[in-house]
């Protein structure tokens, strides 16, 4: 595969335990469907429950035909933003793969965690709600939705820690007497 940018041969290597593929020019990032997922996962598990899906409300965003070619499908890619960031990203809308430039991983991840700190506040009973009903119906795998949901419940016990301390201190000192 070639990078869309520089048309040099794109280098394997390993990004937060997921294999990907890099221009060693540009630095870019291809990855595979679902690899932006598993590694975004890998470099922060407090954010495993929180996915954005690049073509779940297509209506929403906005798409515009790029000027590069996809490493593996060589057809157009199509520049989107990540969600409602203003990080804007090239897909590939038949293999489902996603090209980022340098820094825009690293600008995703801290885009997720400011997300998940109003999703947590705001949202958080809602979220509880989807993440329960994926285990019986997807997208990713029982296990990968099992394991979002057991995020979700370990934020609700942080939340629960911080809003109310004394009930904490109540349940750790009967952990102690166990």
């Amino acid at each position: 595969m070639k990078c869309p940018i520089c048309k040099i041969e794109l280098k394997k290597s390993t990004l937060a335990n997921t294999a990907i593929d890099y221009c060693p020019v540009c630095l870019g990032v291809w990855f595979e469907k679902d690899e932006l997922r598993q590694a975004k996962d890998e470099k922060d598990k407090d954010l495993i429950w929180l996915d954005i899906d690049l073509w779940k409300d297509k209506d929403k965003f906005k798409v515009l035909k790029g000027e590069f070619l996809c490493p593996f499908c060589q057809v157009p890619l199509y520049e989107i933003y990540y969600g409602d960031s203003d990080i804007k990203i090239e897909a590939c809308n038949v293999c489902n793969g996603v090209w980022l430039d340098r820094g825009e991983f690293r600008q995703i991840v801290k885009f997720l965690k400011e997300k998940a700190k109003y999703e947590i506040l705001e949202n958080y009973f809602s979220n509880l709600v989807k993440e329960t009903f994926e285990i019986f119906r997807g997208p990713e795998s029982l296990r990968e939705e099992i394991l979002d949901l057991l995020a979700i419940l370990k934020i609700l016990r942080y939340k629960l820690v911080v809003k109310f301390p004394d009930i904490s201190n109540i349940v750790s000192n009967l952990q102690k007497r166990s």
